[in-house]
């Protein structure tokens, strides 16, 4: 199952348990940890005075009580000091104990707040990425749905470095309309040789094509599109997890995608699935960018220089970086619609 961000009130999602960034006496405080206790009631303190306390990078878990959900797991984060005192470990432990102590009480769905960036003063950006790599590895062997309950957006901040490369690569390349079609004399070609009409909706599309004779690096020749023309979604998804030497379980946990959903894919030959889930696979599949274009054309859809969604997902092709989760936080810092999920 996904790892979903959302921006909410973490004591109104609804999971089977939802993470308290609590303090080491486990008796309530500020921010997250007290407006937990006060919607849960005194049970939950009542509850939390039987632990004992806890240590930091640590976890353990109570009931919901008033809270939406089943169970509370809490666990205390590293107060941040620079970096240099095992800050980091302390805050992966914090996820991972969390994560198995769910695990280990067959929970389906759990959220989690941004542990230690608030008050414990853990730079944001350093925060989320390690929530996403303990998160993201994680899943990628157990099914379970995890929520990243951010109170607003401004709480995701990606790392200055990485913002700006990808507003630039916006910036480069972002029109205000799309490019239109094929040039009158390329449309008459591609005529000639019965491409269908959705074969040549991005002027873009020209320069991975080549005519037939030897192959550039990199490049599919018009033969092979035409010799794979009436292959559906579903067929080409599942030859290229095929040549890939993947599992299924591998593509839909690398795609953030529920098993479920993977199913019905799989199932039915003329399964046409939104956008977001079609880049996901792509993104899953380690296409590159001519590859990503001809599964997206499977589903009836294309990039444009006119989406910035688009044009992010092709900056992190470019830059050969895979990694879903953080594709995911970069596409929730500019306001754009996550993959998967």
């Amino acid at each position: 199952m996904p790892l979903e961000l959302i921006r909410d009130d973490i004591t109104k999602v609804h999971a089977d348990a939802i993470v308290n960034a609590a303090n080491s006496s486990l008796l309530g405080g500020g921010g997250v940890d007290g407006a937990i206790h006060r919607a849960a009631g005194r049970e939950l303190l009542a509850e939390c005075r039987t632990l004992g306390g806890c240590e930091t990078g640590q976890a353990k878990i109570t009931k919901g009580y008033k809270l939406p959900v089943k169970y509370v797991i809490h666990t205390v984060g590293p107060v941040w000091h620079g970096g240099n005192n095992n800050e980091d470990k302390l805050l992966a432990d914090c996820y991972k104990n969390s994560l198995a102590l769910a695990k280990e009480n067959n929970l389906e769905s759990i959220a989690f707040p941004l542990i230690s960036s608030g008050a414990y003063g853990y730079p944001k950006d350093k925060a989320l990425k390690t929530a996403i790599s303990v998160i993201g590895e994680f899943l990628l062997n157990n099914d379970m749905m995890v929520f990243l309950v951010v109170f607003d957006k401004a709480a995701v901040t990606l790392s200055e470095k990485l913002f700006s490369s990808i507003k630039q690569y916006i910036d480069d390349r972002y029109i205000e309309e799309h490019p239109g079609r094929y040039r009158p004399e390329v449309q008459h070609i591609l005529k000639e040789r019965h491409i269908p009409k959705e074969y040549y909706l991005e002027e873009p599309m020209l320069s991975a094509i080549e005519e037939p004779g030897p192959m550039k690096k990199g490049k599919r020749s018009l033969d092979d599109l035409v010799k794979r023309m009436d292959e559906t979604f579903s067929q080409m998804l599942l030859r290229l997890i095929d040549e890939k030497g993947m599992t299924d379980a591998e593509t839909y946990n690398k795609a953030n995608i529920d098993r479920k959903l993977f199913s019905k894919i799989r199932n039915d030959i003329n399964y046409k699935p939104g956008k977001p889930t079609a880049i996901a696979f792509a993104i899953a599949l380690r296409l590159n960018l001519d590859e990503t274009k001809d599964l997206l054309l499977k589903a009836g859809f294309a990039l444009s220089n006119s989406s910035k969604f688009d044009i992010i997902i092709q900056y992190f092709i470019d830059e050969g970086n895979y990694n879903i989760f953080e594709i995911n936080e970069a596409l929730f810092a500019f306001d754009q619609h996550l993959l998967g999920v």
